[in-house]
Formats: C-alpha cells, sequence, structure tokens
C-alpha cells in the first residue's frame, strides 16, 4: 500500500480523504529529523507544515518520493530545485488562507492606526485619556502593497470601501485589477502612507526592509508585516521607529522566529531590537497567526488533497 508520512497535525480531513484515496497515513509528530530518515525510503508522500527543513540529504534518502503537501502558502523550508529534479510534485495552498491574512492585515492596520491595543489597556488600568489617543483613518491615504499573490490581492480587496488609494509594486508583470493599481517601487516609495508585506522568503526578499530602503520613502508611513520576518532588518525597523520615519508597526512575523515559526522564546534571551519592540506603544504584534484561522485550517488541508488527487 502507497504510504504517506505526515510530519505534523492537519486537519483530520486529510488522513480521512487520504485514506478513501487508498494511501496508508503515518503520523510522526515526534522523531527527530534523523530519525525519520531511517526510514523515509518508505514514503510516497510527505505531508508537512514547517516542523523541520526537507533537505537535499533528507530528500536524496526519499527515493521512492512522488510529492511533498505543504500545508500553507510558502516552500522556503523544500530545496525545491533539488526535488525538481528528482520529479518530486511539490503542492502548496496560498489559496487556503489568503482570506485569513487578508482579514488580519486589515484588522492589524486598523488596530494600529487607532491605538486599539494600547488604550485597550489603558482603560483596563483605569486610565481614561482621549485627546492624547486620536486615531487616524485609512480613507484618503494611500496604501502601498509589495507583493501582489495571492495575500496580497485579499488584503487589497479588503481595502475597497475604504475610499483609500491602493497600489502595489510586483517583480511580475501585468499583475493589475480592480482592486489596486500596479506601479514601480519609486513610485510607491514617493506615494505610500502605508505599507503592507506581502511577499514570499527567497534570497531576495531576505532583509529586503532596511534602513536603505526605508529611507527612500518620501513621507513616514504605518508599515504592516504578515508575510515572513526574516524580510524585515529589526534593527533597521527599530531605528526608523525611534526616528518617526516609520509612524508605527503591525508585526505578524519576527525575525528572530525559529525556522518552524512554532517558537520564539524558547532560549530566553531577547535580541535588543527585540527588546524595542515588545515595549514600543507604537508597535502590535501577534505569533504568525495570520493565516491560522478555524476555516483556514480546513480549507488548506482540502486544497492539499484536492492537488494530491490530481497527480
Amino acid at each position: 500500500m502507497k504510504k504517506v508520512l505526515h510530519l505534523d497535525s492537519n486537519h483530520p480531513l486529510m488522513i480521512e480523504q487520504l485514506s478513501a484515496m487508498g494511501y496508508q497515513n503515518i503520523e510522526d509528530y515526534t522523531s527527530t529529523k534523523e530519525e525519520i530518515e531511517q526510514t523515509i525510503a518508505d514514503y510516497e508522500g510527505i505531508i508537512i507544515r514547517s516542523r523541520f527543513k526537507l533537505d537535499q540529504p533528507f530528500l536524496a534518502k526519499a527515493t521512492n518520493l512522488k510529492f511533498i503537501g505543504r500545508v500553507g502558502a510558502g516552500l522556503e523550508n523544500i530545496d525545491c530545485d533539488y526535488a525538481q529534479q528528482r520529479n518530486i510534485a511539490l503542492i502548496a495552498a496560498p489559496e487556503g488562507n489568503r482570506t485569513a491574512v487578508g482579514e488580519h492585515a486589515l484588522g492589524m492596520l486598523l488596530s494600529l492606526l487607532n491605538k486599539l491595543n494600547l488604550v485597550d489597556q489603558e482603560v483596563r488600568e483605569g486610565i481614561w485619556i482621549r485627546e492624547g489617543n486620536r486615531g487616524y483613518e485609512i480613507e484618503g491615504k494611500t496604501v502601498g502593497i509589495i507583493g501582489y499573490g495571492n495575500m496580497g490581492n485579499a488584503f487589497a480587496k479588503r481595502l475597497q470601501g475604504f475610499d483609500c488609494k491602493v497600489i502595489f509594486y510586483d517583480i511580475k508583470p501585468n499583475l493589475e485589477n480592480q482592486y489596486a493599481t500596479q506601479v514601480t517601487l519609486t513610485e510607491l516609495q514617493a506615494q505610500a502612507d502605508i505599507l503592507s508585506l506581502h511577499t514570499p522568503q527567497t534570497p531576495e526578499t531576505m532583509h529586503m526592509i532596511n534602513s536603505n530602503f526605508i529611507n527612500q520613502f518620501q513621507k513616514p508611513f504605518w508599515f504592516v508585516n504578515t508575510a515572513r520576518g526574516k524580510s524585515v532588518n529589526t534593527a533597521d525597523l527599530v531605528a526608523a521607529l525611534q526616528t518617526g520615519k516609520i509612524k508605527g508597526a503591525a508585526l505578524d512575523v519576527l525575525e528572530y522566529e525559529k525556522s518552524s515559526f512554532e517558537h520564539m522564546f524558547s532560549d530566553n534571551s531577547l535580541p535588543e531590537p527585540m527588546q524595542y519592540l515588545i515595549t514600543a506603544k507604537n508597535v502590535l504584534l501577534s505569533p504568525h497567526i495570520a493565516g491560522w484561522t478555524i476555516e483556514s485550517k480546513e480549507k488548506l488541508a482540502q486544497i492539499i488533497i484536492d492537488k494530491i488527487k490530481l497527480l
């Protein structure tokens, strides 16, 4: 019988539907990577979120592997070039959590502009400040999006009705639609009052948001990141927050996350920029949950299954 190895827990429908398709499902959520390597040749499929990297040495031992299902949007924890050389099908599901990411990004932006995280805490502590906590409206502002795939589109779609201008930059041409206007990066940096990042993690996007990049914006701006933490040089972000070049930041992802995205504080030592972020009043943080809704868990799983059926 064909065997599929599940390295992370997911929605139960995956097990149920793969079984109905004739696969034997093996769930191993605790063994080390080295232990799994000993038996990986037994499997035709792997289902993973972000538990560890499927690199070339690991995949080389997976001699019968036909597909890898990554229950998420990106494939950066897989050696894609080597997998493709081996004719291993790579399956991701960015369609599955785009709604969740779009809504979370909008929610973070509204909270940031209206200081909701700050004022909620103040009221709970008996502090009642109105004049000092005036917020800002999205209406009339220019929202710049970098990366206009599933996530960037979903965010732009949810900005309709706010009477704001929505522009985007992407390395791919001809992506403009009814939700946003495609512009050059220089044009985006000239116009944006708000910047939202929706790029995958690639060598080109590592530390893309740095001092040089930030200083090319003509206006101070608010920054939202629901993409990948390592796309931001956090020390440079903090410096921009301190000077006011960045008015505030909403960060669902952080440079200091572990590669599995599951932990960050396990070593009990926080880098200095992170110490600043957790105390800054104009910074909103969440633990990499933008795409992590009840609905997206099911949608991600179903999309992976539907794509396996097409193999």
